[in-house]
């Protein structure tokens, strides 16, 4: 079996106030402890498994995973070729938060293998750091990028966040340039989003989070497209604007529905092994997941087993987030036309609406149809 390797690392510094991701503020952790027990799941699930797995990515995301040094990052990759057999040629991604990052760390996360960097900036404005609760500021971004370029990374993907509390649509302008001006070969631009639960949501509720409007956030959306394909940018995903080449390869196994495997608290996986699917996702809470472990036991919650119907939503909803389009071909041939029939009547309405371009046994987002994506999306759930 294929299937890349995701490591969740769910403490942070302090939790921003828009994040609704499975993390907590690190406050005495035990990251050594954390760590011991990634690498003791990786062994029972390896153990469990009917067969071998084949790894053509490892992606480490969080919370903060540049918290863990770089000797533990290397553990958890020794780990991964051992029991996975992690290809000589796999993408490594270590998420990292600017503040964290020093010359040192940088270097040693490239001798133990990185060989990409996602680098969460957000924003260019100091203010704007401060109102996300942030902890890095803006020098220290910039500085972490230079010195991961003379660390010898060669791959390196910003995240940039418009749609905040007072960001005008010249400021997003302004942050685009700047992030051009770096030269890295990913950037993530996306919209910020109020997610339940977060202080931002609560400040919302009380009309309190001063947000741009529709029609800016708009325009925003679409100065995004203009100046990063314009600095050379392939526009690939909905958020995602790379280098040709440098496609994230470990997102883009999500939205082609291949197997994944995640470890640690919260960590979702997904075997497809039938055209439909397993999914399932380990304890959140990191001290349930600890005991867990402990115990020998692998803490699977919320098994899924995906029904035909399901399976076959998914694969056009997932796979037109690719701008490059969805191949019917194969799914035709995997599951047949009179289980695809209600998303072929759709995809026909979304044509003669001129919301999707049929080329071939190949359909896409139609250009003018890409900020409004969502919508699209849900017909075909």
């Amino acid at each position: 079996m294929r299937a890349g390797l995701y490591i969740h690392f769910p403490f942070c510094l302090k939790k921003c106030l828009y994040c609704d991701f499975n993390s907590a503020p690190l406050a005495g952790g035990d990251v050594d402890g954390y760590v011991e027990s990634l690498l003791r799941e990786m062994e029972l699930r390896g153990a469990a498994l009917a067969e071998e797995v084949t790894a053509p990515t490892l992606y480490f995301g969080g919370g903060t995973p540049s918290l863990m040094g770089p000797e533990l990052v290397g553990r958890v990759i020794d780990e991964a070729a051992k029991r996975f057999h992690l290809e000589a040629d796999a993408e490594v991604t270590l998420e990292a938060n600017p503040g964290t990052l020093t010359p040192q760390r940088l270097s040693g996360y490239r001798a133990a293998g990185v060989n990409r960097l996602s680098l969460g900036f957000q924003s260019f404005e100091e203010r704007l750091l401060q109102r996300l609760g942030r902890v890095h500021t803006v020098r220290e971004a910039l500085d972490a990028f230079d010195q991961a370029r003379r660390a010898g990374f060669d791959n390196i993907g910003i995240d940039l966040m418009h749609s905040l509390p007072e960001q005008t649509l010249s400021q997003w302008r302004e942050a685009l340039a700047q992030g051009i001006a770096l030269a890295p070969e990913h950037v993530s631009a996306y919209a910020l989003s109020v997610e339940e639960g977060t202080p931002f949501s609560r400040l919302y509720q009380d009309d309190a989070l001063p947000l741009p409007g529709e029609e800016e956030g708009a325009l925003m959306f679409e100065a995004t497209h203009e100046l990063l394909t314009d600095g050379g940018y392939l526009h690939y995903e909905i958020s995602n604007f790379a280098r040709p080449g440098r496609f994230s390869r470990h997102n883009g196994s999500y939205w082609r529905r291949e197997s994944y495997l995640g470890f640690g608290a919260g960590a979702h996986s997904f075997r497809n092994a039938d055209g439909l699917g397993r999914r399932w996702k380990n304890a959140c809470d990191p001290g349930e997941y600890r005991d867990s472990i402990a115990a020998g036991a692998i803490p699977e919650q919320d098994v899924e087993l995906l029904t035909l119907e399901e399976a076959v939503s998914e694969s056009f909803f997932l796979g037109l987030r690719v701008l490059s389009g969805l191949d019917l071909a194969p799914l035709l041939a995997r599951y047949g036309k009179e289980a695809l029939e209600r998303q072929l009547a759709e995809v026909a309405r979304l044509e003669r609406e001129g919301m999707l371009v049929r080329e071939g046994s190949s359909v896409r987002l139609a250009p003018r149809a890409v900020i409004v994506a969502n919508s699209i999306f849900s017909r075909f759930l």
